[in-house]
């Protein structure tokens, strides 16, 4: 699994570009999700999504999905759970304190924001905290729902 996470990190760019294309599907089927009912659909997408993202990311099911912004580096893997950057205990060969045989998220994340295009830009926004009321609900359908009741 975390073979597969760092290959993840590694192909940022392409993942990226994937997933702004799967994006823009699920925006297109805002018609069909809403028809269908969202509350209705959040168990089989977010399985689907479970499935996807814990393989590729070691995906911990936050609700709160910024992959995006942290170069395919999910935070949540963090032992520390910290979302906006790296502690002061990251080791100088960029390993993690709390687990040595890992390197840290945050030195892989900003390894994989440079792949991509305003990766490092998304990088410097300020994430909020984990809303943990949202645990296994499906990012994919949050972000739908936002973006499309944005004006």
């Amino acid at each position: 699994m975390y073979a597969l996470r760092l290959w993840s990190v590694r192909h940022a760019r392409g993942l990226n570009a994937c997933y702004r294309g799967f994006e823009a599907l699920l925006l297109r089927l805002h018609g069909l999700f809403s028809a269908l009912g969202y509350e209705r659909i959040e168990r089989p997408v977010a399985a689907v999504e479970r499935s996807v993202k814990s393989l590729l990311f070691d995906c911990r099911m936050c609700g709160q999905c910024i992959l995006s912004s942290t170069g395919m580096s999910c935070p949540m893997n963090c032992p520390k759970s910290i979302r906006n950057g790296p502690c002061g205990g990251v080791r100088d060969d960029g390993r993690c304190e709390v687990k040595p045989e890992m390197r840290c998220v945050w030195v892989e994340a900003f390894a994989g924001s440079r792949r991509i295009p305003g990766g490092t830009e998304a990088m410097a926004q300020l994430q909020i905290a984990v809303d943990q009321r949202l645990q296994g609900r499906s990012s994919w359908l949050k972000v739908v729902r936002e973006k499309r009741a944005a004006p």
